[in-house]
């Protein structure tokens, strides 16, 4: 009689000790349990929750918040991502807005819509604009499907402090990471064309590590960035979200993460997060604030 072998799930690697955060505690905790309420008690959809973001407690606390628009699905499957994925999303509803100090607005890709929601992220953005004039605010937008009239339609005198669209991955990975309809050439030309439309507004990406990228491909991609005019930059450690998704290819220490900073600087970036538990809104509206003095700095 032949006895067959069970086939194994993989081993998770262990994540490495770096990878600890600090429940907040006092007044930092009272905050983010006031934040937490608040985007429970008007059934707000958040990218921190959506996309399970280890900083979660850091960022509520801190006053920082990222709302998702156009539905808790995304019409793509990106192999390295914990939202949803759906082919016929339900229709678009409203959002209500709370009294942050800074709000980011991140999207799920609406490919079903003619305008890929552009339409529907500007309605957005001028609701909150119109309810918390003094918050500032950052769109974390789709690539559009590469459509520059949407891009300028949704721009169009809109009042925004940051655009940012991610890359994601370095341009190698592309076809392994991303979605088929999505590319690091395709993301550059939304980043490119939004600096060329609003050279008032700065402009942001977000780099993965862990992928199967080489040190020296993340320095490329971020010469790429900046050559396209983007302003700030975060780099972070992909964790895979379940067994189902993309496994991590490797664990770059802290070090590393700190070399990639003096990388951006060296470029010319006005502010760069880079580290492991960094994700793309990190500490949002710190980054803005540090950008916008050595802007200032910079005119004087």
């Amino acid at each position: 009689m032949t006895v067959k072998k069970l086939k194994m799930a993989p081993e998770r690697p262990r994540l490495p000790e770096w990878f600890r955060t600090r429940l907040p505690t006092g007044e930092q905790a009272r905050k983010f349990n006031q934040t937490k309420a608040t985007v429970d008690e008007n059934m707000l959809n958040t990218v921190c929750q959506e996309a399970r973001c280890p900083n979660i407690h850091e960022c509520w606390a801190a006053k920082d918040a990222t709302f998702m628009v156009a539905g808790q699905e995304c019409t793509r499957g990106c192999r390295f991502c914990a939202v949803g994925t759906i082919k016929t999303p339900p229709p678009l509803d409203a959002i209500e807005t709370m009294g942050l100090k800074h709000a980011v607005i991140t999207v799920v890709n609406r490919d079903d819509l003619d305008d890929s929601g552009a339409g529907h992220y500007r309605r957005c953005l001028e609701a909150v604009r119109a309810r918390s004039p003094t918050v500032t605010l950052e769109l974390l937008c789709s690539d559009l499907a590469g459509d520059l009239d949407d891009l300028a339609m949704l721009l169009d005198g809109l009042e925004l402090e940051v655009f940012a669209h991610n890359v994601e991955c370095v341009p190698r990975l592309d076809s392994t990471v991303r979605d088929a309809r999505a590319s690091f050439s395709q993301s550059i030309s939304i980043l490119k064309e939004s600096k060329r439309l609003r050279p008032d507004i700065l402009t942001k990406s977000s780099i993965m590590v862990g992928l199967g990228e080489t040190d020296e491909e993340v320095n490329q991609a971020l010469a790429l960035l900046k050559n396209a005019g983007v302003d700030l930059v975060t780099i972070g450690q992909y964790l895979a979200p379940s067994d189902r998704y993309l496994a991590v290819h490797r664990f770059p220490e802290p070090a590393q993460f700190d070399a990639w900073t003096i990388v951006a600087e060296g470029l010319g970036f006005l502010g760069c997060a880079s580290g492991p538990l960094v994700r793309s809104s990190y500490r949002a509206g710190d980054l803005l604030a540090k950008a916008t003095a050595r802007l200032r700095t910079q005119m004087d």
